[in-house]
């Protein structure tokens, strides 16, 4: 996509109430058998068509909903407009990664849940248009793309420990406010939970690198294969190393499996596991890459989240026959995106409902089966979502000889083990206040280490705020 220049004069915006422009995509058959990106994008004139549907409300509540408050309304007219480069830059006035958000995002339920046009119809696809423009940004050489200004160098030294989302957020806005930023990541490639658990198909890993890069020219410097915790510790950033605040964004990746009989057998996963290998260390290139991946003939993923997706979604890319996704309450309670629980059916995806595994059956040490109960919905527990209660003597066998386990992840302990005055919850995460504010002063937190895991956007949002609480923590301090 190269850069478009606007006409002149500007075409007046007459908003069209028309449906919702449908963003094109793969044929299941074909994407099924690889790891291409599904979606394939809006053209210009579908970009433009989906633009003049936005009514340019005088109150965009649209913006209310969005966790980085974007101004959405600007951005959409800049499309409406053809003004495609200004509107880049109002999107990267709140957002570092436009390409990155406008694919993994909900969307549709944070500013498209606000949009006036969903109260009674289809609200305007702000997503597909913030990735349309993030994607011509990137599609410009680099003394084209849009860079964000960097403020005057304040002489402070910011450290980030993770490269994932909020890490990525923190650091883009500290270099806004001139502080010099170095990123630490405790693997061999940058983008956190981006690269490693967001399958390429999703997510292009070259997206990603395409909107890190950005990050380094304005200046924020990206260290690799630093454990923060055992490396350094964090008084020792603070110390040793000179910096003069800290923010944690190290995620909350550590496993978690159910405690059911068999899950140590061959052939289980934890959907950590099996996406790192697979999306990092590009597993489904074996023997071409170095690390190998049990390619199951037929998988059973255990979960109902947008992670469950992925496992499942990628364990029939690697040539699964048949691939199950069970889960213990209906579909209607799944927390997954509709478009992938859509997308998963259409690849063939079967999906068990009402399902809760109680065991792992196997031979020889390989799995064998998946042992598991028929439920159904009772009374609403605290989430809102109605419990499932076991359906007596209803017990039945999924034979599989892989099983990926995707019922969530925690905190990992190490670095707060080795920072004792870092206050924690009774699960692990690290307590903070709004701004990202910790119990040990010059320490700051955000995103899944803090509140658990959550979407992208918000880890984001945690991460900004966190940069212009630590910005205004400085500027209290006295060198």
């Amino acid at each position: 996509m190269s850069h478009i220049e606007a006409p002149d004069p500007k075409p007046r915006h007459r908003p069209s109430r028309g449906p919702r422009t449908e963003m094109p995509a793969r044929p299941a058959e074909e994407r099924a058998r690889d790891f291409d990106e599904v979606n394939l994008g809006y053209s210009e004139e579908q970009a433009i068509a989906e633009a003049e549907r936005c009514l340019q409300c005088k109150n965009a509540t649209c913006i209310e909903g969005c966790p980085v408050n974007i101004d959405i309304k600007s951005f959409i007219g800049h499309i409406i407009n053809r003004e495609y480069a200004e509107g880049v830059a109002v999107l990267k006035e709140r957002n570092a990664l436009p390409a990155v958000c406008g694919r993994v995002c909900p969307q549709e339920e944070q500013c498209e849940a606000s949009c006036v046009l969903g109260k009674k119809g289809e609200p305007v696809a702000i997503g597909r248009l913030e990735r349309w423009l993030g994607d011509f940004d990137l599609a410009c050489d680099l003394e084209g793309r849009c860079k964000p200004e960097v403020g005057e160098d304040t002489g402070f030294k910011v450290a980030v420990v993770g490269s994932g989302p909020a890490g990525l957020a923190c650091a883009g806005e500290l270099r806004r406010f001139g502080h010099a930023v170095t990123v630490f990541e405790s693997l061999h490639a940058l983008g956190g939970v981006l690269t490693y658990g967001i399958p390429e198909f999703r997510l292009p890993k070259s997206i990603v690198q395409a909107e890190i890069e950005m990050l380094a020219i304005m200046g924020v410097e990206f260290v690799k294969d630093i454990v923060v915790g055992a490396t350094y510790t964090v008084d020792e950033l603070m110390t040793e190393q000179g910096y003069d605040a800290v923010f944690v964004g190290n995620g909350a990746g550590l496993p978690v499996f159910l405690g059911i009989p068999g899950e140590n057998l061959n052939g289980v996963y934890s959907a950590n596991e099996f996406l790192t290998r697979v999306n990092l260390m590009k597993g489904y290139e074996f023997p071409k890459a170095d690390t190998p991946v049990w390619r199951g003939r037929k998988v059973a993923v255990i979960g109902g989240g947008n992670v469950a997706m992925d496992a499942a979604r990628t364990a029939k890319r690697l040539g699964a026959e048949e691939v199950f996704l069970v889960y213990r309450r209906s579909e209607e309670e799944m927390p997954a995106r509709r478009e992938e629980v859509h997308h998963a059916r259409e690849e063939g995806i079967e999906f068990k409902m009402l399902c809760s595994p109680s065991e792992v059956v196997g031979k020889d040490g390989w799995a064998t089966g998946l042992v598991t109960t028929r439920m159904e919905l009772g009374e609403p527990d605290d989430s809102g979502r109605r419990a499932p209660v076991c359906v007596m003597d209803s017990e039945f066998t999924i034979d599989c000889d892989t099983v990926i386990v995707a019922v969530g992840t925690r905190a990992n302990p190490l670095l707060p083990k080795t920072t004792p005055d870092l206050e924690l919850t009774s699960r692990g995460y690290i307590v903070a206040n709004d701004h990202g504010a910790t119990s040990k002063p010059g320490v700051f937190a955000g995103g899944d280490i803090v509140t658990g895991s959550a979407t992208v956007i918000l880890a984001m949002g945690a991460g900004k705020r966190s940069a212009q609480a630590i910005d205004r923590w400085l500027a209290g301090t006295s060198r």
